[in-house]
């Protein structure tokens, strides 16, 4: 068995068994993620509840400390999930993070402000940020290590296009609730209770979610590799004993996806409220706009990546940022609605090149073996050192610099540690899923 490439031929996986963990994947993604952004949509609500005499700017910026630190945790997350995922079964390591993350959600509604509890607001909101942190570290590759090894040998970056997909779709609801509860509540209302219903709703769709992966088998090939009792006891050491230089090229390879899905998909209507003025309805229906194109650019990107090669599209989504990044964030400034949704659209298209191929070209990159340690350390690594703490950079490099056009630039910076990383990589599209 040793050193074979495993594959799920098309007679092992029926198709119904392949609609079944495509819709196990999105929903679950779909949870974990909607979760995760709602504090992103609503940081501006959630720094006048538990940061209330600071001034706007510096609550802005305590609040996004706080979801900065919440990455902190995730490469922990990601060595433990990858072990468990690598050891243990994909399956597993996805049904348990679900529950951590509704749970952790949640919680977060039940919190009382700043003026009822002082100090323990924002330190009970940080702990439970740090679990969340924590349960994400799991979700991204573990939903993708699964689709990919339950896809076609052809249709890989298709299926793995799923994951951004609703992860994107994740936050096109939370946009939606965001901008829906900002028009129909008074900003009274918003402070007081109403931010809080988006995070209640996490408890029954993570319950959702959590039965129907329940109901699914573990992927062939790691099945085959249990049976034949060939799983590794420390995935995590021969990782970055054996795979250290894929690991590294991971590493840079996420990091145009790290800060820019954080800066143009989570972080974008804050910047287009605070610091350039816009009305935060707008903004929301502005992002909400972008983000149901990004979901169709997303499933384009990963069957062109199945034609032409996860390097080629990657090298492109780097090339298009490096030029096309600053003079998208100057026509934002100009104010103009339309001007504004169009520039949307087109950052998010360019991102859709990056993230609709990255899942697959991460999962082919290690071998089945390491497959989920390799995708989550990687992964987690470069959202943490970077994905996470972009809202705070941007808001800190716009404070410093006195230029709207910080996070442009800050942008274009990471697509050329991309670039660098992705260009040193191999091509792996059109082949077997390697055992070792």
């Amino acid at each position: 068995m040793s050193g074979q490439n495993l594959e799920p031929a098309d007679n092992v996986v029926s198709k119904e068994t392949r609609r079944r963990v495509i819709a196990a994947s999105f929903i679950g993604n779909f949870v974990e993620w909607f979760d995760y952004a709602v504090y992103g949509y609503l940081a501006v609500t959630i720094a006048t509840v538990f940061f209330p005499e600071s001034d706007p700017q510096t609550g802005l910026l305590l609040t996004f400390a706080l979801f900065a630190i919440s990455f902190l945790v995730r490469p922990l997350g990601g060595f433990v999930w990858g072990h468990i995922g690598d050891r243990v079964g994909r399956r597993t390591a996805l049904s348990l993070s679900i529950l951590i993350m509704s749970g952790a959600t949640f919680c977060i509604a039940l919190i009382p402000g700043y003026a009822t509890i002082g100090i323990w607001a924002p330190i009970l909101l940080l702990v439970i940020r740090v679990a969340q942190g924590f349960s994400a570290s799991g979700e991204y590759a573990g939903a993708s290590a699964f689709l990919v090894e339950y896809a076609p040998a052809n249709k890989r970056g298709l299926y793995a296009a799923v994951v951004p997909a609703s992860t994107a779709a994740g936050l096109l609801l939370g946009s939606l609730i965001a901008g829906l509860l900002t028009v129909l509540l008074s900003s009274d209302a918003m402070q007081s209770w109403g931010w809080r219903l988006p995070f209640l709703l996490a408890a029954p769709m993570g319950l959702i979610g959590r039965y129907i992966r329940t109901k699914l088998e573990d992927t062939p090939v790691f099945r085959e590799l249990a049976a034949e009792d060939e799983a590794i006891k420390a995935p995590v050491s021969s990782l970055f004993r054996n795979h250290w230089r894929q690991l590294l090229q991971a590493v840079g390879a996420v990091l145009l996806n790290a800060v820019g899905f954080y800066v143009i998909l989570s972080y974008m209507p804050t910047y287009l409220s605070s610091e350039l003025g816009l009305g935060e309805t707008e903004s929301f229906l502005a992002t909400t706009i972008a983000l149901v194109t990004y979901i169709g650019f997303i499933f384009l990107t990963g069957m062109l990546s199945d034609r032409y090669g996860r390097k080629k599209v990657l090298i492109s989504a780097s090339i298009a940022f490096i030029v096309l990044t600053v003079p998208a964030f100057a026509l934002l400034g100009t104010g103009n609605f339309l001007v504004i949704v169009l520039v949307q659209i087109l950052l998010g298209a360019m991102l859709t090149l990056n993230d609709g191929t990255l899942p697959s070209f991460l999962a082919e990159m290690f071998p089945t073996r390491v497959r989920y340690s390799g995708f989550a350390v990687s992964f987690n690594l470069s959202n943490a050192l970077f994905g996470g703490t972009a809202p705070f950079m941007a808001t800190l490099l716009i404070a410093a610099t006195a230029s709207d056009l910080a996070p442009a630039w800050y942008l274009v910076a990471a697509a050329v540690i991309s670039l660098i990383a992705v260009s040193l990589s191999r091509e792996t599209c059109k082949e077997p899923l390697r055992h070792e």
